[in-house]
């Protein structure tokens, strides 16, 4: 990770909770991470790990009540944005944080031409016409690959095609060109031709206008091809944090492990692909001692009583696992 770069994000002791009838579950556990200006960060884990709900506390898009967020601090350009009231955060989003969200199809409003959608961002942000406002949307459209852009402007979400519509999404985020992108789980549910297609964008984009990305997926292909740092989160904590090639290299927690060897590789001589046992806990029901003692192989008496901190197991990995202490 390197120390000398620009912070563009820095991230302090998130903690985000939802409040419900049968409890509280902290979607998100005293995390802690930075992005840099121009990198990618990664995000990865199974699915109710938290690194949607992150993405979420970061934006302030959290629903209030349910979700609440604790503590911690969200450092953008020198500002705290959890202190920020409603008005400035919408001046915010947008315009210098941009969200690509992970179903296209909710995302995007049904009743209005997706052209129209994208010039209302630009006219909020920018101050432009709306005349210039459509015309820097179909530029946009163009930037991103869609075919026909002067036509694919007036028409509606369901007449585009996923891919088109997960492009729709990124021109819309990259309208306003802003410091940093979070993309959660762009490529779900796309054939991997399209997949390939929309990561090309995203790597083209972050290149031509400088912004950082946050990158959050469930693919450790993506984020091998995308990323610098991987963050990987499991039952709402930070469990390894590292470079990507040291990630790759040398992975030190064990649901870390767990995650490599679940991936298919024509190496494997193996009928049957290795997976991680059991099931991730209930964020109402979190062991005590390290949340993924029941799953582990390595897991000591210690594992089952007390929660290890994130520690630095190399110069450039931290890691939380009691292996290490």
């Amino acid at each position: 990770m390197k120390s000398e770069a620009i912070k563009v994000l820095n991230v302090k002791d998130l903690t985000t909770c939802f409040f419900t009838d049968i409890g509280v579950a902290t979607a998100v556990d005293r995390i802690s991470f930075s992005v840099s200006q121009g990198d990618t960060l990664g995000i990865v884990g199974e699915s109710g790990c938290g690194k949607s709900v992150t993405a979420l506390t970061i934006m302030q898009l959290i629903p209030q009540p349910p979700g609440k967020i604790a503590s911690g601090q969200v450092i953008f350009d020198g500002i705290d944005l959890l202190q920020l009231p409603d008005k400035q955060m919408r001046q915010i989003r947008g315009r210098k944080i941009s969200m690509i969200f992970q179903d296209p199809m909710t995302s995007l409003n049904p009743v209005f031409k997706v052209g129209d959608q994208i010039s209302e961002v630009i006219r909020l942000h920018q101050k432009l016409s709306k005349k210039e406002s459509l015309n820097r949307a179909v530029e946009l459209f163009k930037r991103v690959g869609i075919p026909s852009p002067e036509k694919r402007v007036h028409e509606y979400p369901h007449q585009l095609s996923g891919g088109m519509r997960q492009r729709t999404m990124i021109a819309m985020a990259i309208s306003c060109h802003p410091k940093l992108m979070i993309a959660d789980e762009p490529t779900t549910a796309l054939d991997v031709t399209i997949q390939a297609q929309i990561l090309n964008v995203l790597q083209d984009l972050k290149e031509n206008i400088g912004s950082s990305i946050i990158l959050i997926t469930h693919d450790l292909g993506v984020i091998a091809e995308t990323a610098q740092n991987v963050i990987v989160m499991y039952a709402g904590k930070i469990v390894e944090y590292a470079p990507v090639e040291d990630l790759f290299e040398n992975p030190c927690h064990p649901y870390t492990v767990g995650l490599m060897h679940s991936v298919p590789s024509l190496e494997q001589d193996t009928e049957k692909l290795p997976v991680i046992p059991g099931l991730v806990p209930s964020l109402f029901e979190i062991p005590p001692g390290c949340a993924f003692n029941n799953r582990c192989d390595h897991a000591s008496k210690r594992c089952l009583n007390e929660e290890p901190p994130l520690i630095d197991v190399t110069p450039t990995i931290k890691c939380k696992c009691w292996l290490y202490h």
